[in-house]
């Protein structure tokens, strides 16, 4: 009898020290949280995504927010940049709202493409602007010797950040190729939400008609997160490195992918206030 009390007394404080720790945690993320709404200018805008991680797993949030802080606690140095490694290697995940893990996107899941099969390159531009006229997308025909160049350096760098112009300064965006497809994501996030992050631009390039020398992109993005100047942005900024011979451009890919710890975001802003001169 005196055992089998003992054994309950064990089970019953392990209970209550599991419960006390989750409830805890959960202080803890709910305190964390708090501070990253005052702290980080776009919290707003993603503040259902971020609530969505603390209220379900706080253990997890917290783990991803000390990340990061501890990143940012570092003493600072002018000549010692972020380091953005922790970018490059995103893990594939099944999530259907995930960057990665898809097919290849076919240009008939969107429209019947024998319309298009006998039509001359003019024909098959003019068809392609007017179908989306009436739809909250942005589209563009791209020369095939052009997407190549794009997809080529989008192997040897399937991973970059740009920014966008905002009252409080500039936020950045991570992109990220994927077949056919280039991702993009908010880097706050993705900071929280890692793999899983929702993306708020997706830009796809149909290549049906590439033996023809065009390829149609399609970019279909998330109006709560950006407008359709914003997305145009990214998208304008995103052809400019992968799809020209920029030096200054083509540098910084090269420096994100073979020395994050030695890249500097300020040289991007610097390129996109330069292509705003």
């Amino acid at each position: 009898m005196a055992l089998a009390l003992r054994k309950s007394l064990l089970s019953l404080n392990k209970f209550k020290f599991n419960r006390f720790i989750t409830m805890s945690a959960q202080l803890r993320a709910e305190k964390a949280l708090e501070e990253l709404k005052n702290k980080n200018p776009y919290y707003e805008k993603y503040a259902s995504k971020i609530t969505t991680l603390q209220q379900t797993s706080p253990e997890e949030f917290l783990n991803r927010i000390d990340s990061v802080e501890k990143k940012n606690s570092k003493p600072k140095q002018e000549s010692k940049p972020r380091d953005y490694s922790e970018l490059l290697n995103p893990k594939p995940s099944t999530a259907p709202t995930s960057m990665t893990g898809e097919t290849e996107k076919k240009l008939s899941d969107i429209m019947r493409v024998e319309l298009l099969q006998d039509k001359s390159v003019d024909e098959i531009k003019h068809i392609w602007l007017e179908y989306h006229k009436q739809k909250e997308v942005l589209v563009a025909t791209i020369p095939t010797a052009v997407y190549e160049t794009q997809m080529k350096r989008g192997k040897e760098h399937p991973i970059f950040i740009f920014p966008l112009p905002r009252s409080e300064g500039f936020e950045f965006f991570l992109a990220q190729f994927a077949l056919n497809t280039v991702h993009f994501t908010p880097l706050l996030c993705y900071q929280v939400h890692k793999e899983n992050a929702p993306e708020c631009l997706k830009m796809v390039h149909y290549t049906e008609f590439s033996d023809k020398g065009l390829v149609l992109m399609r970019g279909e993005f998330d109006t709560k997160v950006i407008n359709p100047q914003e997305a145009q942005c990214l998208i304008n900024q995103l052809q400019l490195y992968y799809s020209q011979d920029n030096a200054s451009k083509l540098q910084l890919l090269e420096k994100f992918t073979k020395e994050p710890a030695n890249f500097k975001h300020m040289d991007v802003i610097k390129e996109l206030e330069n292509i705003s001169l």
